[in-house]
């Protein structure tokens, strides 16, 4: 039974579909359904790195800058998909998002995760990507969801792979 149901959003373009998907499944088990957004300690170090070279750039107030920001734009989200912001939880958490993740799935007693996937790129070809890493070591259920382009995408290569 999902009791407890968390979704990762990264204020993309796919995190309405999420956060819809998500909260269409927490309306159906009457979960609870917790958000939460990681800001990667890389963006964080990029920061502290400008500041090396002299530039006026205060971190602490950048990040919380950052996070008043995305307070704002989950607000706008939770109205755009109907949902009471006082009935989701959302954390913010600063480090590896993959880690963060995992931690917070024990931490809260998470019974289910809701993940976006994303199509490969420079990026994580080589380091792979949060959703890879936390579908490997997740000790709940992931549940991987697609919008209609990545769906449609998929389906184009599957076809594709099928005439051959």
């Amino acid at each position: 039974m999902i009791r407890k149901l968390l979704v990762p959003i990264a204020f993309s373009k796919y995190t309405e579909g999420i956060l819809r998907f998500a909260a269409e499944i927490a309306h159906a088990c009457k979960a609870e359904l917790q958000v939460v957004n990681v800001i990667n300690e890389r963006d964080l170090e990029a920061v502290r790195k400008i500041t090396a070279f002299g530039y006026q750039v205060d971190t602490e107030h950048y990040l919380q800058t950052l996070i008043q920001e995305r307070r704002t734009e989950l607000a706008q989200l939770l109205e755009k998909v109907g949902l009471n912001p006082d009935e989701v939880q959302f954390h913010f958490e600063v480090g590896n998002p993959a880690e963060k993740l995992l931690q917070l799935v024990v931490k809260e007693e998470i019974d289910a995760v809701v993940m976006g996937v994303k199509n490969r790129d420079i990026r994580t070809l080589f380091t792979g990507s949060v959703a890879e890493r936390v579908f490997h070591r997740c000790p709940v259920t992931v549940i991987s969801y697609r919008d209609k382009e990545i769906s449609k995408h998929l389906r184009k290569r599957i076809l594709k792979h099928m005439d051959s």
